[in-house]
């Protein structure tokens, strides 16, 4: 695909300006990724011819949009750095006056940035944007001040940025997940850009599956399971595959010893806990790649203490509480006894379905035809009406339909 042929480790900028797509400029192409589709491939000049117009500068150096709501002036603009210079544009038109010196809008940051990424409130305490060029400076907005850091545990960034809470560090052709604030590396990386963030044919050990991949990606066909481990990575199952915002794998190259769709599926200290059909448990070492548990598959009674099938399963962090869906009740079973005695917890009477459900740092999500977002289990259960709906396929995988 394009960015293979042009070699990944070339595209220097990454940032995106809305929550459905991906901007990657590459040796002046600039292409929009609309994350799990490819946009057509165009100059960069026809986006933004400006950048074109001063041919004594050299490439983009990196770019971001800015995110400033107690500043309404710099508020939802995108910056270019080039060299010494810096373009602001709103709404994709340069805004007056503009280029200007780097040093005259960012006192105090250096010129030929290597990357820039912007950090707005809560993530970061004050609104900021974190620029790297060797130590890491940081603009804390609308005061301008600099503050300078090293964040020693990731590698120089040639290209960053920021999607649905998670900060992304490339590096070449591989990246980082980092917290913002600290520097800290979250997870196992580095890892490949071209298993997650575009689809490259030939690429990778299951090139040959990705196009039946790509037609249930974005499909609405419901979700079977979801869960995510200890580092925050989600794994959604649908069909034969599985996948999360930025990768996408048939269930029997992810996870060979499944070999098709499953049930449910929950996160425990480290382990994944996939529950089939056929009312068999396996369970899978998170990490690259996971590792099957010897003496797996066991039959749900066995590890679990509940008789199948079940509709979904999740566990919350820091606790050892398996809560079970089966139909529209819901049992806990407690991880660190023995042996696992089910017990029954309550009854959801405002779903008449439950298809998955998950437990992250803002509470419990439940999916069915849509999902819906839930303060603790407990609220599950004593919920009466239905919360606000949200759309699985455009806010959970970032889909245009």
């Amino acid at each position: 695909t394009f960015l293979l042929e042009l070699g990944i480790f070339q595209c220097v900028v990454i940032c995106n300006f809305n929550i459905h797509s991906i901007i990657f400029l590459c040796s002046g192409i600039i292409r929009r990724v609309m994350l799990k589709k490819m946009g057509l491939a165009v100059l960069s000049n026809e986006s933004f011819p400006e950048l074109d117009d001063h041919h004594h500068l050299g490439h983009v150096d990196a770019a971001f949009h800015m995110h400033s709501e107690d500043s309404p002036e710099n508020h939802d603009q995108q910056f270019f750095f080039l060299d010494i210079k810096v373009f602001s544009y709103y709404k994709h038109k340069l805004e007056k006056d503009y280029p200007k010196d780097i040093s005259e809008i960012f006192p105090g940051i250096p010129d030929h940035l290597d990357a820039a990424v912007e950090c707005p409130k809560p993530d970061c305490t004050n609104d900021t944007i974190i620029f790297f060029k060797g130590v890491i400076y940081c603009g804390l907005l609308p005061s301008a001040e600099v503050d300078e850091k090293e964040f020693k545990s990731m590698p120089s960034c040639t290209g960053a940025f920021r999607y649905m809470d998670h900060y992304y560090c490339f590096h070449g052709h591989q990246f980082s997940k980092f917290d913002p604030v600290t520097g800290e590396v979250c997870g196992r990386y580095l890892k490949e850009t071209r298993d997650y963030f575009m689809r490259c044919p030939y690429f990778g050990k299951c090139n040959n599956e990705h196009a039946s991949v790509e037609k249930l990606y974005c499909s609405r066909v419901h979700l079977d399971a979801i869960t995510s481990d200890d580092d925050g990575s989600v794994y959604a199952f649908r069909g034969d595959t599985t996948g999360d915002k930025f990768h996408s794998d048939t269930i029997k190259c992810a996870f060979k010893e499944l070999h098709r769709e499953v049930d449910a599926v929950f996160s425990y200290e480290g382990h994944l806990y996939m529950i089939k059909i056929d009312n068999e448990v396996f369970v899978y070492k998170v990490g690259e790649p996971h590792t099957h548990l010897e003496g797996y598959p066991k039959l749900l009674k066995d590890v679990l203490g509940i008789e199948g099938p079940v509709d979904a399963a999740f566990a919350c962090a820091e606790h050892h509480i398996a809560h079970v869906i089966k139909g529209q009740t819901v049992y806990d079973v407690d991880l660190k006894a023995t042996p696992r005695v089910p017990v029954k917890e309550g009854t959801i009477t405002h779903l008449r379905k439950v298809d998955t459900a998950i437990c992250g740092p803002k509470g419990v999500t439940v999916i069915s035809n849509y999902y819906y977002q839930y303060a603790s289990p407990m609220i599950v259960m004593m919920a009466k009406m239905l919360p606000e709906q949200h759309r699985v396929s455009q806010e959970l995988f970032g889909c245009d339909h």
